[in-house]
């Protein structure tokens, strides 16, 4: 028994001391006992150990931490960038995208500001000649007899209710005093002057946003088909809205004009560094939201349309200057300095406000291309034969730019400025009146080159010849029949048109821009018992392809059919409107055109 516990006891004392030389490296026993002992595998060298190997794993090994060790780590310690090569790959893409972005986005506002200048320019070159043609055409009509159903064609009306505006408008601000209100705004404190820029922004985008509703409502009212006369009483109190707003949004770039010009003539220049830096406050509220395609396309067009109304401010503000100073042209190089400071911050805060937005929001710079691509879309489907509206229009909705009140004003502000009197003052007048249609004309004609090429580079002439063909068949239609129209009425789908150009079953000819519009005589009558479901005022479907028959599916691909149909049944049970509220997906050419001057997140 005895020599079996004593076994048992050397057994365990053999086991702790491997289990201590385990846990104690050789040369901490060696530091305790003064000896080196070497373990099996260091290098040896001609039958002998090498010693600075030993110290050297000693001193790494050793478990006393040293500052100086530490400062030593820090400044040898490397690191492989392209051990996560995708994630700065990401980060460099971002730098050249910012780069990109101030040439994208002029190249958009550049494009943008000469459509507003079109638009503009038409107020003044041929509003007036096509309003003489209307006033023609009525004078003439009892001699040549009716030879239609209508009086004037839509478009003269049209042409007729905005010369008759601006008519009246201008009549009405001839009682409006600006230097009255000049000298009203200067004797307010810097603070609130700065208050009421600021609130007059604001006025100016809902004042824009609800504007083109009202007069868009007037054209319709003034040109739908009536079944009787007096239906035609209904115009009156429309035309009476849209000059009451025209005369109330003229008075409010009025007073715009007469704070900047306040503002440029104040000694120490305080107010003007104040509202431009009101520009630099906009990056704040735009840059650190959320925004899609479609928002920042909005947005785009809004910043186009506040730099062209900037354009025509500076204009006025320097027009009232030189008046005050007998057109002394010294005094204009005093106010160009002031002038150039406030554009410059103007396209200085586009840019950063817009390199900004597409970091944080991961859109890339060749979205400015297409929204490019969109404006002139726009121009060139307004010039075809059937369009349904005027080209000024469609940038007065897309940007928010309606040319009538900024017409008013500045008609009222070069009429008061200059003084027109002899012979030689009505010529210097007619040339220049030549020279602003010559521009338009020259201006009109580069536009629609460009744009036809930028339609042609995103592919969307398939579009441009589907909306052809649609308004030809909706004009040349006859009216449909109860049960047609039941028919004819199909779900939207999310299905996309082919942008490839294709080969249009009507002759390329009536698509020209030049060629007149063919009136639509024959309107669909409203069926006897109109029920909720059917959509009187659609037009027949047209034929579509025969459909080919599908492939037979395998059991796996039919399981699986079966499967998504009970899901969305069991969804449609207990969400009965989901589908109902469930918007399809919109390409950039069909978002709301009626929504301008906002963010509105669709």
């Amino acid at each position: 028994m005895a020599d079996a516990s004593g076994t048992e006891l050397s057994d365990e004392k053999e086991a702790d001391g491997e289990r201590k030389s385990k846990l104690n490296p050789p040369w901490d026993v060696a530091s305790k006992s003064g000896k080196v002992v070497i373990s099996s595998p260091l290098p040896e060298t001609l039958g002998f150990y090498d010693i600075s190997a030993v110290r050297r794993e000693r001193r790494d090994h050793s478990a006393d931490p040293s500052l100086t060790r530490f400062v030593c780590t820090e400044l040898t310690r490397g690191y492989f960038l392209e051990h996560n090569e995708a994630k700065y790959t990401e980060r460099r893409e971002r730098v050249y995208t910012c780069m990109r972005i101030p040439k994208e986005l002029e190249k958009l506002m550049v494009f943008g500001f000469f459509l507003c200048v079109d638009a503009f320019l038409y107020v003044f070159t041929l509003l007036p000649l096509r309003v003489l043609l209307a006033l023609l055409r009525l004078l003439t009509l009892p001699c040549c007899g009716f030879s239609g159903s209508r009086l004037l064609q839509p478009a003269q009306v049209c042409d007729m209710l905005k010369g008759l505006i601006l008519v009246l408008c201008f009549s009405m601000m001839h009682y409006v005093d600006y230097s009255m209100m000049y000298h009203l705004i200067r004797g307010q404190s810097v603070i609130k002057l700065y208050i009421i820029f600021n609130m007059l922004e604001v006025a100016d985008r809902l004042f824009s946003s609800f504007g083109q509703d009202i007069l868009d409502a007037l054209y319709w009212t003034a040109t739908e088909p009536k079944e009787r006369k007096r239906d035609s009483i209904g115009v009156i109190p429309h035309f009476l809205m849209a000059v009451f707003y025209v005369f109330l949004h003229a008075i409010l770039i009025m007073v715009q004009a007469s704070t900047l010009n306040v503002a440029f003539n104040s000694h120490n220049k305080s107010l003007l560094t104040i509202m431009m830096s009101s520009n630099f406050v906009e990056i704040k509220g735009s840059v650190f939201k959320k925004f899609e395609k479609n928002n920042l396309f909005q947005m785009s067009n809004s910043d186009i349309k506040e730099r062209f109304t900037s354009h025509v401010l500076m204009l006025i503000v320097c027009l009232r200057n030189m008046e005050q100073f007998s057109w002394n042209l010294e005094h204009l190089w005093v106010l160009f300095p002031d002038v150039f400071m406030v554009l410059t911050s103007e396209v200085a805060v586009d840019i950063i406000k817009h390199a900004f937005i597409t970091k944080f929001n991961d859109i890339t710079a060749d979205v400015y291309s297409e929204y490019r691509a969109s404006l002139a879309f726009d121009l060139v489907s307004s010039r075809q034969k059937n369009a349904y509206t005027d080209y000024s229009d469609s940038v007065a909705r897309r940007m928010g730019f309606i040319p009538l009140p900024l017409a008013v004003l500045l008609i009222r502000v070069v009429m008061s400025s200059v003084k027109v009197r002899g012979a030689l003052s009505y010529t210097c007048v007619l040339l220049f009146y030549l020279g602003l249609l010559t521009l338009k004309v020259l201006n009109s004609i580069v536009l629609l080159g460009k744009s036809c090429v930028y339609v042609k580079r995103a592919n969307m002439e398939g579009k441009l010849f589907q909306k052809a063909q649609q308004a030809t068949a909706s004009s040349s239609a006859k009216t449909p029949s109860k049960g047609d129209l039941t028919t004819s009425i199909a779900p939207s789908g999310d299905s996309k048109v082919n942008q490839s150009p294709s080969t249009p079953s009507v002759p390329p000819s009536s698509f020209s821009v030049t060629t007149q519009p063919t009136p639509r005589l024959d309107f669909p009558s409203l069926p006897s018992d109109p029920s909720p479901s059917v959509a009187p005022h659609l037009p027949p479907a047209t034929p579509s392809e025969p459909e080919q028959p599908a492939p037979p599916l395998s059991k796996e691909e039919e399981e699986e059919e079966e499967e998504e149909e009970e899901e969305a049944v069991e969804k449609e049970a207990r969400d009965p409107s989901a589908l109902k509220h469930r918007a399809p997906k919109k390409d950039l050419l069909e978002i709301d055109r009626f929504t301008i001057c906002g963010n509105r997140i669709n």
